[in-house]
C-alpha cells in the first residue's frame, strides 16, 4: 500500500543542532595526517598509535576514561576537509550516545571548514526509512554548533540536499507529474513564489507539443510547471529540469535491469527544485524562474512511435528515432519557453545520457555551455567545493549527425557521442537573445544516483553538482 508523500521541506533538524546545552560535552577532535603528528595529548597518541590511527579520512576512535565513560572522539579528515569526513564521526557518535545523555562538539577545525563539517554531520542523520514498517529508533547525536556557524545556511543546505535525494528516492507509484507539481507548490509556498501549471490537453493548447507527445500514453497526464520569484528588475535566472517521473523507454522498451531505477529520471527536476530552494532561501538578487516539464514515458495505445515526425514549440520538426530519448524532447519545449524572454543565464539539469556516465563515471556530471568563461568558472567553483562538474565541448560540425532526411533533426543518433549529440539537439531549441546573440546556457547531464552507499551518501538518489551550482550563482550575483 502506497504511503502519503512526506513534505519535501520536513527535514529541518530540530533535534540535531544546538547552540547551548547543559548536557555533558564530548569533544570530537579532528585530525589530518599532518596535524596528528603534532598531537599534544601524549597518552591519547599512544592509544591512537596502538589502533593504527593516522588521521586518515574515515578513521574514528573513541577515548574512554579509566571509569569507562566516554571522554572524546578522534576523527580523521582530509586536508582540506572532505565533504563527508564528519559523516563518519556522526555515525560513530550515534552508536556511542544511545545510552548516554551527551552532546558532541567539533574541535580543531578551521573556520572555513565549519559549514562542510556540520552539513556532513547532518547528512549522516538523514534516515531513508519512509517505506520501512519498522523505523529506526536510534536517536541522532546532538552537535553543539560552533559559534561562527551560520545555522540558517547550514539547515537550508541540508534541507535542499535532502529534498533532492528524497524526491529521487520516492517511487513512481507515489510520485507522478501531479505530485511533482505539488512538491513545487510546497517549496513555492515557503518563499511566496508564484506557480503556474499547464496540464494535459492545455499543453497542446499552450503550444508544448513535445511535452504532450511524450506524456500522452500515461493515464497520469503530462504538465508543465512554471515557478517565478524575485524582483523583475533583477537579473533573470532560469532553471529547467527534466521531470520524467518514470521512464519505461516507451515502445523502445528498456530491459529490466536498466528500467529498475528509472524513478530517478526526474532527477533533473529534483535538482533544480533543490537549487531554487537555496536561491530563494538565501535571497539571491535574481528574478528566478523554474520550468519543469513533468511526464511519465509509458506504453499504451496513444504512445508515440519510432519514425513519427513531431512538432515542437519552436517550429523545428523532429524525426523520432528512439522513444527512449524522450527527455531531450520535453526539454526542447521547455528551453524554447525559457528563451522567449531575455535571460541572463539558463541552467538545465537532466539525467539524459548513458554516454555521460561512460565518460565521467557515476558521480561527476558532464556539462556544456555556450559561454567558455561561464564553463571555466563553474568548473573552478565545483572543484573548490569538492562537488565536481566537468565541461564538455559543443562540437559544431557534429550538428551534421543530428540532421534528418525527412524532418529538420532527429532526436537520437546513438553512441558513441550521444552526450554531445543530445546537447547540440537541445541547443537547437534556444531562441536568440534580442540582440541576436546566443543565450548564456548551461546544460548538466547527470546521473543523480549512487549505487555504493557510504557514510553521509547512502545508496539511492544522489545530489550531483547542486552545491557547486549554488556557489557559482552566489559568486555571479554578489559581484
Amino acid at each position: 500500500m502506497s504511503q502519503k508523500i512526506a513534505s519535501p521541506l520536513d527535514f529541518t533538524f530540530p533535534d540535531i543542532f544546538v547552540t547551548n546545552t547543559e548536557k555533558t560535552i564530548i569533544p570530537v577532535v579532528v585530525c589530518t595526517s599532518q596535524n596528528f603528528k603534532n598531537l599534544k595529548a601524549k597518552s591519547d597518541k599512544t592509544l591512537l598509535d596502538a589502533q593504527k590511527f593516522s588521521g586518515t579520512s574515515g578513521q574514528v576512535i573513541p577515548v574512554f576514561s579509566s571509569q569507562g565513560t566516554l571522554k572524546k572522539v578522534y576523527v580523521g579528515a582530509s586536508a582540506p576537509m572532505g565533504l563527508y569526513d564528519m559523516s563518519h564521526a556522526a555515525d560513530k557518535a550515534k552508536s556511542l550516545s544511545q545510552d548516554i545523555d551527551v552532546c558532541f562538539e567539533l574541535t580543531n577545525i578551521d573556520d572555513d571548514e565549519i559549514e562542510t563539517a556540520c552539513v556532513a554531520w547532518g547528512l549522516a542523520c538523514h534516515a531513508k526509512d519512509r517505506y520501512k514498517s519498522e523505523k529506526s529508533k536510534d536517536k541522532n547525536p546532538l552537535l553543539l554548533l560552533p559559534k561562527k556557524a551560520d545555522e540558517a545556511r547550514i539547515k537550508t543546505l541540508l534541507q535542499s540536499i535532502c529534498l533532492v535525494r528524497d524526491l529521487i528516492n520516492t517511487p513512481a507509484n507515489d510520485l507522478g507529474p501531479q505530485e511533482l507539481g505539488h512538491a513545487v507548490l510546497e517549496v513555492a509556498k515557503q518563499h511566496k513564489a508564484k506557480v503556474r501549471v499547464i496540464d494535459n490537453q492545455k499543453t497542446l493548447e499552450k503550444n508544448f507539443p513535445l511535452v504532450h507527445t511524450v506524456g500522452k500514453a500515461s493515464d497520469r497526464t503530462p504538465r508543465l510547471i512554471d515557478l517565478t520569484w524575485g524582483h523583475a528588475s533583477h537579473p533573470k535566472l532560469t532553471l529547467v529540469g527534466k521531470g520524467v517521473i518514470y521512464d519505461t523507454g516507451g515502445l523502445n522498451l528498456k530491459p529490466g535491469g536498466p528500467m529498475k531505477n528509472m524513478k530517478k529520471d526526474m532527477g533533473g527536476a529534483a535538482h533544480v527544485l533543490g537549487l531554487a530552494n537555496l536561491v530563494m532561501a538565501m535571497r539571491l538578487p535574481v528574478r528566478l524562474r523554474v520550468i519543469i516539464p513533468a511526464v511519465e514515458n509509458s506504453v499504451s495505445g496513444p504512445a508515440f512511435r519510432p519514425g513519427d515526425i513531431l512538432n515542437s514549440r519552436k517550429g523545428v520538426t523532429v524525426e523520432n528515432t528512439n522513444t527512449d530519448a524522450e527527455g531531450r524532447l520535453i526539454l526542447a519545449d521547455a528551453l524554447c519557453l525559457a528563451t522567449e524572454e531575455d535571460t541572463d543565464l539558463i541552467i538545465d539539469c537532466a539525467t539524459l545520457t548513458g554516454s555521460a556516465r561512460a565518460a565521467m563515471g557515476p558521480d561527476v556530471p558532464a556539462f556544456f555551455s555556450t559561454d567558455d568563461q561561464i564553463a571555466q568558472d563553474i568548473k573552478t567553483t565545483s572543484f573548490e567545493g569538492q562537488d565536481p562538474l566537468w565541461p564538455m565541448p559543443l562540437i559544431q560540425h557534429y550538428n551534421k549527425f543530428i540532421e534528418s532526411s525527412i524532418a529538420d533533426i532527429v532526436n537520437s543518433v546513438g553512441v558513441p557521442g550521444d552526450l554531445i549529440f543530445s546537447a547540440l539537439f537541445l541547443k537547437t531549441f534556444l531562441n536568440d537573445k534580442e540582440d541576436g546573440s546566443t543565450p548564456n546556457w548551461v546544460h548538466i547531464d547527470m546521473n543523480a544516483w549512487n549505487d555504493r552507499g557510504v557514510s553521509g551518501r547512502p545508496s539511492g538518489g544522489a545530489d550531483c553538482g547542486m552545491r557547486a551550482l549554488f556557489k557559482y550563482l552566489e559568486k555571479r550575483y554578489s559581484e
